[in-house]
């Protein structure tokens, strides 16, 4: 358990101040405990090995040479690991990803075949290298659109939907654009490496997890062990970057939990960098097909979106790739639909806006296709077709929107009216310089979060709860909610999170975290109050004095999920625009983006310092989205079949320093009206539309629509 106390300020701070990270200082002086540092002294070494096949089975794992090198204690294999059984998500029918060793079989290439514990990282390496796996080969299918493929239309994700008559809206048009769009594979790569340690105390199990959910990974563990729930812990109080890669109980966790219970003593499993390309997730590639209707005056008659997207062979994990598209314009006539094909690749996981990210990019380049088809700037076209209501959800009124300020004020900020529509109008020396916008809709999500809260007998406060701290700053946030509504300093303030034994948290991802944790500091500070018989900021004082002799008073409360039907409005997850200016050296196909605008409709901003760092991260992410980030598979029949060319930091191209201009960020909006802190999230928002920004914009500059992900210089040449 993890506790960040804030240094002292002066005056009661303000919800939306730019208040410096209360965790700041534990990170810059290295005093921060992340998962792994919070090992046993004594545990022993975990290495996993993984299958150099991509589908089969394992004949045998041969560990004699193995169990003889120094060190080695112990190797696990399917032959003989303990039967655990599957479990669910939490909140979710869906199966979590399969528990490592429960049978023969190779799912892709990486699955893991044999785990060797020894005393010491370099003793377990040398002896994996020992290991003879003899294996039953089978033909693989990796490619998305091989024609072996298991394809499936069973909508998991909820994704399909008909709105109106399609061909009737087609009918309609005066105007059609339609093409397809495919965005290939990314990997998250948090700079750090994933770990887990599982120590036994007889049926009861404790680990430390690099997970950003702890209280799922405890509940996804009771089940996997059929033990009570109260006999897991997992803690995590920060993490190395997750970007989503942390969201899912991974077969890693699982394997530190078997090879601690198979030779009682506590087991620390740290992945490798190769490892982290396919054992925690990552960013599906997509195929999209988007026809657009219109009539000549930009006015949307018709919307079709499909996409297909690949799963792993024995996994559940659904995108929503087309759920922008379903909200984001006023459109009578809709088709969004989402398939999925089965392949021999690891499984995917939430990456940054997932589904969000590849189906934003389709869709604002379409509508850049039929800007320009109309004549019509891209901006006036989007604001003509704004959604006033949700379509997607009964015509609801939004419970709050501002996409047409994101939209006017990123125009104005990036000096849109500068901007030549014709393509390849402008150029200095060799070097064209092009415009692109996309509008952003992010959907809503909270799930229940529930806070303890407790005032203390000199006044100070202390907020616990089971959701961790990715790096995104709920730390402060929390801080600042508390210390606002109970009139106290920050520094007044104690935050504990990391912990599954604490009050039970959703997951830090879908922006959804700081929406459900600040409005349940909001009610259990409000509890607290009336057990106090106070009102408003009372100060610390007053807390004081009303705590008396009791020593502490502690309310808990709960912040549900919203029911539209009852509020009688559509919850508003973030809105934004995103505006690019790039450069494309004409003779290499170099792109290079010179400013990049971000317009953010957020809600109630609690932190101005760590609001605008999440967009900027975002941003920043999207950069490489756009132009560098794919992980690629060979494809090509043979033995490296499957095999990830470029799993590691060398080869995987990323955004750094050169590749990123200084960034505009602007919030606009006020507070939403469906909570008492009138917040929404803005985690992934800053990532989504960027692609499609940059795409437009090198449209703009060269006249070569570009519809694949990564835009590399090979596209434009």
């Amino acid at each position: 358990m993890t506790t960040t106390t804030a240094a002292p300020t002066t005056g009661v701070p303000v919800i939306g101040a730019g208040v410096t990270r209360v965790d700041g200082p534990l990170k810059v002086t290295g005093a921060v405990p992340y998962a792994d540092d919070l090992a046993p002294r004594d545990a022993l070494v975990g290495v996993l090995v993984g299958a150099t096949i991509t589908s089969g089975r394992v004949e045998l794992v041969d560990t004699t040479d193995a169990l003889a090198a120094p060190g080695v204690v112990a190797v696990l294999s399917h032959h003989d690991a303990p039967r655990v059984v599957r479990p669910d998500e939490a909140s979710s029918d869906e199966r979590a990803p399969l528990p490592p060793f429960q049978d023969a079989v190779v799912r892709f290439r990486g699955d893991y075949v044999a785990m060797v514990v020894a005393q010491t990282r370099e003793e377990a390496l040398h002896a994996a290298d020992l290991l003879h796996v003899t294996y039953d080969v089978d033909e693989p299918v990796v490619d998305i659109n091989d024609p072996r493929a298991d394809r499936e239309d069973d909508d998991p994700a909820g994704a399909d939907s008909v709105r109106g008559d399609l061909e009737r809206g087609l009918a309609e048009a005066e105007v059609e654009v339609g093409a397809d769009y495919v965005t290939g594979d990314n990997t998250n790569n948090p700079i750090g490496l994933f770990a887990a340690s599982a120590e036994w105390d007889g049926d009861a199990l404790h680990m430390w997890a690099t997970t950003q959910w702890p209280f799922n990974v405890a509940d996804c563990l009771a089940e996997a062990w059929g033990i009570p729930r109260e006999d897991v812990r997992v803690e995590c109080p920060y993490l190395g970057g997750g970007f989503g890669s942390g969201l899912r109980p991974w077969p890693y966790i699982h394997a530190a939990a078997m090879a601690a219970k198979v030779v009682d003593r506590p087991v620390r499993v740290v992945l490798s960098r190769p490892q982290m390309f396919t054992g925690v997730g990552h960013r599906p590639e997509t195929v999209q097909r988007v026809r657009l209707g219109a009539r000549r005056d930009g006015t949307l008659t018709a919307v079709e979106h499909t996409a297909t997207i690949p799963v792993a062979v024995d996994d559940d994990n659904p995108e929503n790739v087309v759920s922008g598209t379903r909200q984001g314009y006023a459109v009578e006539h809709l088709r969004a639909d989402v398939d999925q094909v089965r392949l021999h690749i690891s499984p995917p996981g939430s990456m940054r806006a997932p589904g969000e990210a590849q189906g934003n990019f389709a869709l604002e380049t379409a509508l850049d296709e039929l800007a320009v088809e109309l004549g019509i700037d891209p901006v006036e076209l989007r604001l003509r077709n704004e959604a006033v209501t949700n379509p997607d959800q009964d015509d609801l009124p939004w419970s709050s929107k501002a996409l047409d300020e994101c939209l006017r004020r990123g125009a104005e900020l990036i000096g849109w009216d500068e901007r030549d529509p014709s393509p390849r109008a402008t150029r200095e020396g060799d070097q064209l310089i092009g415009y692109g916008m996309a509008a952003v809709s992010f959907f809503y999500f909270q799930e229940p979060c529930t806070v303890r809260v407790v005032v203390r007998r000199d006044g100070s406060a202390a907020v616990h709860c089971a959701a961790m701290d990715i790096g995104t700053g709920t730390y402060t946030i929390v801080t600042q909610v508390a210390a606002e509504r109970l009139g106290l300093e920050v520094g007044d303030v104690e935050v504990v999170l990391g912990d599954s034994s604490l009050p039970a948290s959703p997951p830090a991802g879908g922006s959804g975290l700081a929406t459900a944790i600040s409005n349940a500091v909001a009610l259990a500070t409000s509890a607290v109050l009336a057990d106090l018989q106070l009102s408003g900021a009372p100060g610390r004082e007053a807390l004081a004095r009303a705590v008396g002799d009791r020593d502490k008073v502690t309310a808990e409360a709960t912040a549900d999920k919203p029911d539209p039907a009852e509020l009688g409005m559509s919850p508003s997850g973030a809105f934004g625009a995103k505006f690019a200016k790039v450069r494309v050296d004409a003779d290499l196909g170099l792109v290079r983006v010179e400013r990049l605008v971000s317009v953010i409709d957020c809600g109630q901003v609690l932190n101005e310092r760590t609001a605008r760092s999440q967009v900027v991260g975002g941003t920043v992410g999207g950069i490489g989205h756009a132009l560098l980030e794919h992980t690629v598979t060979d494809l090509h029949a043979g033995p490296q079949t499957g095999r990830i060319t470029n799993a590691h930091l060398a080869d995987y191209l990323m955004a750094v320093n050169a590749d990123v201009p200084d960034l505009e960020v602007e919030f606009v909006g006020g507070p939403d009206r469906l909570n008492p802190v009138g917040v929404k999230g803005v985690g992934e928002v800053g990532l989504c539309g960027v692609a499609a920004a940059i795409g437009n914009a090198v449209f703009n500059a060269t006249g070569r629509r570009i519809r694949r992900l990564p835009i590399t210089p090979d596209l434009l040449l």
